[in-house]
């Protein structure tokens, strides 16, 4: 357990690509890469969720103004989680739980959609999920857990062998952020902006750490999944979770929304620029215009105070658009007007 507030970050600390590695990572190139983009039958615009307050899972939060960002000690160097800003959103809705092995399957047999980890043909998998004398395979030079397996895709999580059981209401993984607009088209829906997603993840809360406070473990109550004992080779296992958690895990926030605190990673619609927050426009940012990766937000399963603080509201990771691991998912989001009859 710790404290968020009032902690000082030595220079250089927690500076590693533990949290997202990509396939441009040049350990495992981009051999099988898939070519063109993918259309999807029957995709929806995202728009005009306007109907009531509560729809197919969804929440509507009305238009806002809050502070963006942490200065605190808790923020990472060189991710750009500050300054810290005020930001102006229309009124939109959200999802109130990150998309589930279940959603993400009732999308592919619509579609037939494939991945890009089934379509590359591998993804990456962490290291203390795969069974005893399971191949060497490549890994990531600067986090070494991350293995890249052959096969591995969101309905393989582990790799050729391992399937879905028990796992209908976890969230899909091994999905890009490719994967990830083309379920939301097809939905009618669209990814979340950072900005939206970090309004909605605070739960109504100013500048706290995390949706309920600043406190990882208020009174000794476990509210996230993350990694508990020593990482990367021993897991306490205190919830039962070793992996994803199921979707509603954990009590959702002020907002409704369960788990954007730990468990996945969520893909954001955003570019990633560490300096964006100093030239950000107040009202609705899109992200900046250009840039080769996407924002990533909400911390996993991984994180641990002892590498990685990255599990609060306001932490930015980022990764390729092509990238998927077995620890990234997403939620989506969709344009709200006027609220009309239910």
């Amino acid at each position: 357990m710790f404290s968020a507030k009032g902690r000082t970050v030595r220079d250089g600390e927690v500076r590693t690509g533990c949290c997202g590695p990509s396939r441009q990572d040049p350990a495992v190139g981009t051999a099988g890469a898939p070519a063109g983009d993918v259309r999807v039958p029957g995709a929806g615009s995202g728009r005009d969720w306007d109907q009531g307050r509560d729809r197919g899972g969804m929440v509507r939060l009305d238009a806002a103004v809050f502070l963006m960002g942490s200065e605190d000690g808790w923020a990472v160097p060189g991710d750009g989680e500050g300054p810290v800003h005020e930001v102006a959103l229309a009124p939109y809705w959200i999802d109130r739980c990150a998309v589930s092995n279940a959603d993400f399957g009732g999308f592919t047999a619509a579609t037939g959609y494939v991945t890009e980890a089934e379509r590359y043909g591998w993804s990456f998998v962490f290291a203390g999920l795969l069974p005893p004398g399971f191949p060497d395979t490549r890994a990531v030079a600067a986090a070494p857990w991350w293995r890249q397996v052959h096969g591995a895709c969101w309905r393989h999580p582990e790799g050729p062998g391992t399937d879905l059981t028990d796992r209908a209401d976890h969230p899909v993984v091994h999905v890009s952020w490719n994967d990830a607009r083309a379920y939301a088209r097809w939905a009618g829906k669209r990814l979340p902006t950072e900005a939206e997603w970090e309004y909605a993840a605070r739960g109504g809360l100013e500048q706290a750490a995390f949706p309920w406070g600043d406190e990882s473990e208020p009174g000794g109550e476990r509210r996230m999944n993350v990694w508990q004992g020593r990482f990367p080779d021993h897991h306490t296992r205190p919830d039962g979770w070793y992996g994803t958690a199921p979707v509603t895990a954990y009590p959702a926030n002020g907002h409704g929304l369960h788990n954007v605190c730990g468990n996945v990673w969520e893909w954001c619609a955003d570019r990633y620029a560490p300096d964006y927050y100093g030239r950000s426009p107040r009202d609705n940012p899109p992200g900046p215009p250009l840039g080769a990766a996407r924002v990533l937000r909400g911390g996993s399963y991984l994180c641990h105070a002892s590498y990685c603080r990255r599990y609060r509201v306001a932490a930015r990771s980022s990764s390729t658009p092509d990238s998927s691991t077995g620890h990234q998912g997403f939620r989506c989001a969709a344009d709200a007007g006027p609220v009309g009859p239910a």
